[in-house]
Parts: C-alpha cells; structure tokens; sequence
C-alpha cells in the first residue's frame, strides 16, 4: 500500500504552440501535470475510463500521478528526447472492474516507454509497441491554508504514503485560531499558530471511543497534529510533516 511522495509538483512549463521540445539532462520542458487523453499498447487501445481520469506529474527526476484508481510514484530519467523510468511504488486500492483494467493496461504501458516529445500542449510518451497521448493541466493555484476543508488523501510513513480508510477524515483551520477535524473515526479540536517554522498545536482534544479497524490510521493522523508540524501547499494539495511520518490533504468545497 506505498507510494513515493512527489512533495513539490507545482512547476509547470507553456511553450509556444506547436512547438517540439525535446528533454535534456534537467530540462524542465515536460514539467508540470498531464492527463492521458488516448494511448495504445501491444496493438490494443488503452480502455479509459472517463470517471477515473489518469494522470501524470513531472519534477525533475520523479513522476508520479493518479492510475485510474490508485496513485504511482517513483523516479524518472530525461534527457535528450528519451525517457527512463524507474520501477514505481504504488497503492493498493480497490475499485470497479473496468477501472482497474484500465489502471493495469496504462501502467504495463507506461513500463515500456522510452521516448518522449511535446508539441505546444500536447505530450506523446513512446516506445516498443506503445503511445501514450497527455494534454497539459494548467497549474492549480495555491489554496489557502487557513478556511477550506481538507480532506486526507494519504498516509506519510519515511517515504512512503499509503491509502486512507474510514470515513472522510478532514483537517480545518479557522480564523479564530482553533481547528477542527476528523481521524477517519475520531473528532479533534484544538488551538494553533502559524509561524515561519510550521504551525504548533495545543489544547488538543479529542472523542474518546474506540475506532475498530482504523486504530493504525486514527493514531497516525493525531501523533502529526498533536505536537506541531511543518506543511507545505502545493496547488490543491497540503502536506504535513512532523519528523518521518506526515499526512497528505487535497482541499475541498466544504
């Protein structure tokens, strides 16, 4: 149930239309995020699934994005039209047949790739028997920390991040200074301070019942809140770190 964590996606590069951009050693030129638009493999279309979208993030050397269903992680090599990538971590969620068929059809795919190039847009990922067809995302802008709800994505263990369970687990930091969220079982409040070093919490409280089946997660998420951590937003996402272990939030509408 791992991933890497790509931290920091948030680069994103437009060049002119129709231009070609070919890779070379860092160039940043296919930095940012992609959404597969189309792609073949062994001779077969790739089945996309319209409610599971799949997407690509690129920095510098890692990649990382969303499988249909789960998320993928790892490192990449770019340089000179070519690309490498390396064996990629990823999470062991379950969803519905066809999702998961398309997951596996794009990621034996993405395994065989070994050329890339980029025309305005457009991305094409290339190689023995194999296309994948990307349309540029345009960047996210930063959320705001304090005011949304945020809804927890995933579990940072050293560098790893698995799946979340349970019920919807969000963090909310209001105005006032409190905030407010949920484990995935439990509820918590307490107080915070936003400084230069991160943001430290006290009074933190919270409903005292047992949570079967989700104690792992539930003690995961309060050890991070409950001392203080560092954080880090990235478009829409928030992460926290306190020491080797974190929590990954996306922000919602409420």
């Amino acid at each position: 149930m791992t991933t890497r964590i790509a931290a920091a996606l948030t680069a994103a590069f437009f060049l002119a239309a129709c231009g070609l951009v070919n890779g070379s050693g860092s160039d940043a030129g296919i930095d940012g995020e992609w959404r597969l638009s189309g792609g073949s493999h062994a001779g077969a279309p790739l089945p996309l699934v319209p409610a599971a979208p799949i997407t690509m993030r690129l920095d510098g050397d890692e990649i990382g994005g969303t499988a249909a269903c789960n998320h993928y992680g790892g490192n990449v090599d770019i340089g000179d039209g070519r690309i490498g990538i390396g064996s990629l971590a990823v999470t062991e969620m379950g969803c519905d047949g066809p999702v998961m068929e398309s997951e596996a059809a794009y990621l034996a795919a993405l395994a065989a790739v070994d050329r890339f190039e980029r025309r305005g847009n457009s991305l094409t990922l290339s190689g023995e028997g194999v296309e994948l067809t990307y349309a540029f995302v345009p960047p996210t802008p930063d959320a705001a920390l304090i005011g949304p709800t945020w809804l927890l994505d995933g579990i940072i263990e050293g560098d790893a991040v698995s799946s979340t369970m349970g019920d919807p687990a969000t963090l909310e930091l209001h105005e006032d200074g409190t905030l407010s969220g949920t484990t995935g079982c439990r509820t918590f409040d307490g107080r915070y301070t936003v400084s230069d070093d991160g943001i430290s919490v006290s009074q933190l409280a919270n409903d005292d019942r047992a949570c079967p089946g989700l104690e792992v997660q539930d003690e995961h998420v309060l050890d991070v809140i409950a001392d203080g951590f560092a954080y880090e937003i990235a478009g829409d996402r928030l992460t926290l770190t306190a020491g080797d272990i974190g929590l990954v939030y996306r922000v919602t509408d409420g």
